[in-house]
C-alpha cells in the first residue's frame, strides 16, 4: 500500500485546491457609465405623396373631324400658342365665305336704309328690321371663324407633350386625345397627414422627398397649402407641397416618401444600450458609487441611437451605459476606466 500513498495524498490536495476556487467570489461586472446629458430631438411627420405636374391639360378634338397635320414630335417641347395640330376646316371656310357676303350685303341695305331714312322716305321699323339682319349676318360669320379656331389645336401654355398616337388623315371622334401637354418645371407633391399631426405643420415649411428612381438623392420643397377641409372618411387633411424640378428628374405619377421637420426641442438623453424593458415600463441603472440601482423612467422617442428621458432622472447623473443585462438591482460594478486593483494583478501574475 506504501506505493500508492503519495498518490492518494496528491489526489486529495488537488481536491481542496478546486473546492477553494468555487469557493471564491464572483468579480463585479465590468461595466461603462457616464452622465446624462441633453440631445435635440425632431419630431417629423412621414408620409407618402403622388407627384402631379404644375399645369397640365389633355387636348381633345371638339368635334368629329378628319386629322389634317400633327405639328409635335414625341416628347418634345412646345411653346405657348404653338399650333399642335390641325383638322380639315374646308367645309367651314365656305360657310364663312358665305355668311361674310351676306353680312356685307346686309350692311350695303342698312346704309341705303339709314339713308332713306334720314330724308323721310323709311320708317323706323324698316330700318330696325334691316339693323337686325346685319347683326345677324355679322354673327354667322363670326361663328363661323370660331369653328375654323376650334380645328386648330394650340397648347395654352408651354409644357412637354406626350407620345403621339394619332396620325394625319386619321378621322377622329370628337373627344378623342390628341395629346398632353405637362408643365414639370416644378411639381406639386400632394399627400395626406392624420389629423392628430395638423398641428405640427403649418404653411411654408420645407420638406424632404424621396423617390424609388433616385433612392441617394433627395428633393426639397416647401409647404404650398393645406386643405382647408378634413377628409371625415380617413381624418386626414390634404397637403400640397411645391418642388423645383429644373433637371425634369421627377414625373408626374410618381410616388414619393416625404419627411416633414416639424419642430425641434432639447431633452435629456441616453443611449439606447442603457435602457430595458419590463412589459410596458422602461428601466435605467443609476449608480450611487460603485452600486447599480434600478430606476423606472418615462421614455420619448428615439432618434439617432439615443431615447428621450421625459422624467425619473434627473440631468448630470450617472448611468450605466453599457453592460445593463449583467446588473441586477443593488449589484456592485466595476468601471471600465477604473484602475486594476493590486491584488488582481497578482493574482493574474
Amino acid at each position: 500500500m506504501r506505493p500508492f500513498l503519495p498518490l492518494i495524498l496528491s489526489a486529495l490536495c488537488l481536491a481542496g485546491c478546486n473546492g477553494e476556487e468555487q469557493k471564491a467570489p464572483r468579480a463585479a461586472p465590468l461595466v461603462t457609465a457616464g452622465p446624462i446629458a441633453k440631445a435635440t430631438f425632431t419630431d417629423t411627420v412621414e408620409a407618402v405623396g403622388t407627384a402631379l405636374a404644375n399645369e397640365q391639360v389633355v387636348l381633345s378634338a371638339p368635334v368629329t373631324e378628319r386629322i389634317e397635320s400633327v405639328n409635335f414630335a414625341d416628347g418634345g417641347f412646345v411653346k405657348r400658342g404653338q399650333v399642335i395640330a390641325t383638322m380639315a376646316v374646308a367645309q367651314e371656310k365656305a360657310e364663312l365665305a358665305a355668311a361674310q357676303a351676306q353680312a356685307q350685303q346686309a350692311s350695303q341695305q342698312l346704309q341705303r336704309i339709314q339713308a332713306l331714312k334720314a330724308r323721310g322716305f323709311a320708317t323706323a321699323a324698316s330700318l330696325d328690321q334691316q339693323l337686325a339682319l346685319a347683326n345677324a349676318a355679322k354673327a354667322a360669320a363670326d361663328q363661323s371663324r370660331a369653328a375654323i379656331g376650334d380645328r386648330v389645336i394650340r397648347a395654352p401654355f408651354g409644357g412637354w407633350v406626350s407620345l403621339r398616337t394619332i396620325s394625319p388623315g386619321a378621322i377622329i371622334p370628337a373627344g378623342t386625345a390628341i395629346a398632353t401637354v405637362s408643365d414639370i418645371s416644378r411639381i406639386k407633391l400632394d399627400f395626406t397627414v392624420p389629423e392628430t399631426q395638423l398641428a405640427m405643420i403649418r404653411e411654408g415649411m420645407p420638406i424632404n422627398a424621396v423617390s424609388a428612381a433616385w433612392p441617394d438623392r433627395p428633393f426639397t420643397g416647401t409647404i404650398a397649402t393645406i386643405d382647408p377641409v378634413i377628409d371625415p372618411a380617413t381624418r386626414a387633411v390634404k397637403v400640397r407641397a411645391i418642388l423645383p424640378n429644373g433637371d425634369k428628374a421627377l414625373k408626374p405619377g410618381m410616388l414619393l416618401t416625404v419627411s416633414v421637420r416639424a419642430r425641434q426641442r432639447e431633452s435629456l438623453a441616453v443611449p439606447e444600450l442603457a435602457v430595458l424593458g419590463d412589459g410596458e415600463e422602461r428601466y435605467v441603472f443609476a449608480l450611487d458609487g460603485r452600486t447599480a440601482k434600478r430606476v423606472k423612467v418615462d421614455t420619448g422617442m428615439r432618434q439617432n441611437g439615443m431615447v428621450e428621458i421625459l422624467g425619473g432622472i434627473k440631468a448630470g447623473q450617472t448611468i450605466v451605459t453599457d453592460g445593463v443585462v449583467k446588473l441586477s438591482d443593488g449589484a456592485k460594478v466595476r468601471l471600465a476606466q477604473d484602475k486594476p486593483q493590486a491584488g488582481s494583478a497578482k493574482a493574474a501574475g
